[in-house]
């Protein structure tokens, strides 16, 4: 098949990896309709995917990977930068020599009998300041199918390129998908990711996770932009003003919930409505206008299934209705339709589990995986927010961490500057349960809900976000959030889901200076009357509760944050430890 351009740098790069890989086709992705349905046609045929009902849900298919292969693999995921130290303390590092040479013996010959797809990408509208073009080759259909929605796959993007422009290099091979021989290796200062023996999206969708956070990371440290964690979602009060925020949150602390979340009643009643503009990746820049301006890179949703339903979250449930793939969720036999927990109860009576075998509800085992996936085009999103194609991305009022702490952390509070937002952030962390480790209560940092994601030194990566803050005459305000605070009979203290809004509310009204807070150890805290309680069953004194500042627990926090800072060193910005001086001090008072 002929190249679909004449930029040399890509010529050279597929080139190069058909020499390597040796596949007895090369198919270039244009994109279009045409070729898609012809690839989703061939899947069928071969097995690698399942038809579904086209007439519950049309467009729809279905896809299982390997047992061995459901979920990113952290610690098969390496910085390959030249120097150890510059992928810091929380990063798995590869000498990039070392690794491009395991890596070229892995994939060596393991296209033979396949055919390499060859798909260009961008992350953002095409022709956007926020943009960047990358190039995955892969031997997976499902590869180009989900990249066909998660990003913009078209010729548009080697126009963008033209006969010289570079691009960032992503080479997927499915190899055996031997988990002992599985690497996801990033390559910061070459622009290129490479990943072998995997067929799980999270690790083989290389415009996701790989390029949009670790290598786009790297790169915004360098050229003065932030890539970041982030959902975004803007809100328009009854008056028509519009406002918009990022926000940042470690696993099952109700991210997606948050991203596209509906208002209470009485909320939308008087006006107000919530549009998203992405759910898991922002790119930020500083604008003309002295603020900071944010875009999501994506194109679409690679969301986890269970637990998703009409109740939870019904605009995802709604985007996985056209067009979607399924990927490792249960098929319902009857209807040719798929199933997971949390989706409806009772469960089916029959299904076929993601992993091929007959399923009852007494089969003792989960009909799902619990890290089973949707990949959904945005906009089939019913909130999606007008201004989610915007070249120029749309200006931040806020920025929002959150974790999951039961206890110590209030419901909110805000960050008394910029500084100390950054300080917020890079002490976020979730307590464990004894499900999952055999102890309640353990910490699990993840600062700015990037430790998974950093491609670099966390401590300079601390460091960027100061630098970001000083760039900009008007930065957006930094809170955090808690919604998992509970009582003493493990209750959770807030309702959580759509009332977040009035969190959110309080959030954006400070930020325009409506509203007043306390100022208490930690930052400024809301006053119980400002936050909207209309049809709960909570008194402000109930709120009060949540609200509470325990300067005991904080003080013992702050001792807990020194020790987790010092795996940072000498890199670990002033300005941080500062903050936590100033902690320290005041829960002293």
């Amino acid at each position: 098949m002929k190249a679909l351009t004449e930029n040399r740098k890509v010529l050279d790069f597929v080139e190069e990896s058909a020499k390597l890989a040796c596949p007895d086709e090369i198919v270039w992705i244009d994109g279009s309709e045409k070729q898609l349905a012809a690839l989703r046609e061939e899947a069928v045929k071969t097995g690698e995917m399942i038809k579904l009902n086209q007439e519950k849900l049309p467009g729809c298919y279905y896809h299982r990977t390997a047992e061995n292969d459901v979920a990113r693999v952290e610690a098969r995921t390496f910085i390959c930068c030249k120097n150890k130290e510059d992928a810091g303390p929380i990063n798995y590092w590869m000498d990039p020599v070392e690794a491009y040479s395991l890596s070229r013996e892995i994939a060596r010959g393991k296209m033979k009998g396949r055919t390499m797809y060859v798909i260009p990408y961008s992350m953002g509208v095409v022709g956007s300041p926020f943009s960047k073009i990358g190039i995955e080759v892969t031997d997976s259909i499902y590869v180009v199918l989900n990249m066909a929605i998660m990003t913009r796959v078209g010729t548009d993007c080697y126009d963008a390129l033209g006969k010289d422009g570079d691009f960032i290099k992503g080479f997927h091979c499915k190899c055996d998908v031997d988990p002992e021989k599985r690497y996801i290796m990033h390559f910061p200062e070459d622009n290129t990711i490479i990943s072998v023996n995997s067929a799980y999206g999270g690790n083989v969708l290389l415009g996701k996770k790989c390029f949009a956070l670790r290598i786009a990371s790297y790169l915004g440290k360098n050229e003065g932009w932030m890539a970041e964690h982030m959902l975004i979602l803007g809100v328009t009060f009854p008056d028509g003003t519009k406002k918009y925020l990022a926000a940042a949150f470690p696993s099952a602390c109700g991210k997606t919930n948050l991203a596209m979340l509906i208002p209470p009643k009485h909320y939308l009643e008087k006006g107000y409505k919530v549009e998203c503009v992405g759910d898991d990746i922002a790119w930020i820049r500083v604008g003309d206008d002295g603020r900071l301006w944010a875009v999501n890179p994506e194109n679409g949703f690679f969301g986890v299934a269970p637990g998703t339903n009409a109740k939870s979250n019904p605009n995802a449930l709604a985007a996985t209705q056209k067009n979607t793939i399924f990927t490792n969720v249960a098929i319902d036999p009857k209807d040719n339709t798929v199933w997971w927990e949390g989706l409806s109860k009772p469960a089916p009576e029959k299904l076929i589990d993601w992993l091929g075998n007959d399923w009852t509800p007494d089969s003792g085992v989960k009909a799902a995986h619990p890290n089973s996936r949707f990949t959904a085009s945005a906009v089939n999103c019913p909130c999606l927010s007008p201004e989610f194609n915007s070249k120029e991305g749309v200006p931040l009022d806020a920025i929002v961490f959150g974790g999951r702490r039961a206890t110590t952390t209030p419901l909110v509070y805000q960050s008394r500057d910029w500084n100390h937002g950054v300080f917020v952030g890079s002490i976020m962390s979730s307590e464990t349960t004894a499900a999952a480790t055999g102890a309640v209560g353990v910490l699990r940092h993840d600062p700015m809900a990037m430790k998974p994601f950093c491609g670099y030194h966390m401590g300079d990566y601390f460091g960027h976000w100061i630098e970001m803050g000083a760039k900009v005459a008007h930065p957006p305000k930094i809170f955090n959030v808690n919604w998992f605070r509970q009582g003493e009979n493990g209750e959770f203290l807030w309702p959580g889901f759509g009332d977040n809004m009035r969190v959110l509310d309080w959030i954006l009204k400070r930020c325009a200076g409506d509203v007043d807070a306390q100022e208490t150890a930690i930052g400024y805290v809301p006053y119980a009357k400002d936050i909207d309680l209309e049809g709960l069953d909570m008194t402000a004194q109930d709120l009060e509760k949540i609200l509470y500042i325990d300067k005991a627990r904080w003080s013992a926090e702050a001792d807990e944050i020194a020790g987790y800072y010092e795996q940072f060193g000498d890199r670990l910005p002033k300005e941080l430890k500062e903050s936590l001086a100033t902690l320290k001090k005041n829960c002293e008072k």
